[in-house]
């Protein structure tokens, strides 16, 4: 099954020159089932490239997704076209009464900022709150993942010297983990952050499970509640192309940046970059759609207000 996205959402003629399945609204409408509801939060700055790279995971599992796009009021974004974001995106107080199968949060390019001082901070916050008695299951992903841990847990975020940018070789705590089915010995996930969590810091926490590390990333994932939150540091969902396209803007404004790890044939940044990690990318959301949202979710969603932490999923 496809995702259902808005009508004249600009990832759709792209996708489709990908030969990616997406579904018009329209079109969706005549089939008599019901689609998972998803919530994205995008605090990513190119917002439609984002928009894109998540469809296009999304799309391919025999499940229909039904995809709404949210923004924060407090803060401005200056690299999509208002009418895009007005055409396409909803604000919280239209989504505040609503309840969805899944939500994801994004990365956002605030890191260095300590949370506190992130100037829609506290609308974030709220959502976060909200989304644990309105959402069957949540995605965090990197800076999203940091401050949510802080946020629920308390989990400080750790400065590092030089930028963690590459594609890196994780492995799972453990194997039998549900979202790990069908998962290699060792898989494939890009960084691109200058802070980090320490394993010290989450072992002192109860309730957080690390999931998966890496000896050059350190924690990859993390779950919480029996899988009703994840965690993610890396970003899973980057196109063939972000960290280049991340890599030469830098380089463009002159900044100390180092060419990204594991990412170039040869390391050499003239020649293309090796694709190692979508098929596993592609596993990870699937079985997170699969046994944490689809599995779990009641099929009143009024009902989520009464469902607790989910069963652990070991075996």
């Amino acid at each position: 099954m496809p995702v259902k996205i808005p009508d004249n959402l600009p990832a759709i003629e792209l996708l489709k020159q990908e030969n990616i399945f997406v579904m018009s609204s329209l079109r969706a409408n005549e089939q008599d089932i019901r689609p998972l509801r998803l919530l994205v939060l995008n605090l990513m700055p190119l917002k439609i490239s984002t928009e894109t790279d998540f469809i296009r995971l999304l799309s391919n599992n025999p499940l229909q997704v039904e995809m709404e796009f949210l923004r924060l009021e407090t803060h401005v974004s200056k690299n999509t076209p208002q009418e895009h974001l007005e055409m396409f995106y909803k604000n919280f107080d239209e989504v505040s009464e609503q309840f969805y199968d899944g939500l994801i949060v994004t990365g956002a390019p605030v890191e260095m900022l300590p949370f506190e001082e992130v100037n829609y901070w506290k609308e974030l916050t709220k959502i976060f709150n909200w989304a644990r008695t309105h959402v069957t299951s949540s995605l965090y992903i990197c800076w999203a993942s940091q401050a949510a841990l802080y946020h629920f847990y308390g989990v400080e975020k750790v400065p590092l010297d030089n930028k963690l940018f590459g594609v890196f070789q994780h492995t799972a705590s453990d194997k039998k983990h549900p979202l790990f089915r069908g998962f290699d010995d060792e898989f494939f996930i890009p960084h691109s952050r200058h802070t980090t969590i320490e394993r010290e810091d989450v072992q002192t926490k109860s309730g957080l499970r690390i999931l998966s590390e890496s000896p050059d990333a350190g924690i990859a994932i993390l779950s919480s509640r029996g899988g009703r939150e994840f965690y993610l540091t890396g970003h899973s969902e980057y196109n063939p192309y972000t960290l280049h396209e991340e890599y030469t803007r830098d380089v463009e404004k002159g900044a100390d940046i180092a060419v990204p790890q594991n990412y170039y044939r040869n390391d050499d940044p003239t020649q293309e970059p090796v694709v190692r990690w979508t098929s596993h990318a592609n596993l990870l959301f699937n079985n997170w759609l699969n046994y944490f949202v689809y599995q779990e979710t009641p099929f009143d969603l009024r009902d989520l207000p009464k469902m607790g932490d989910i069963q652990d999923h070991t075996g």
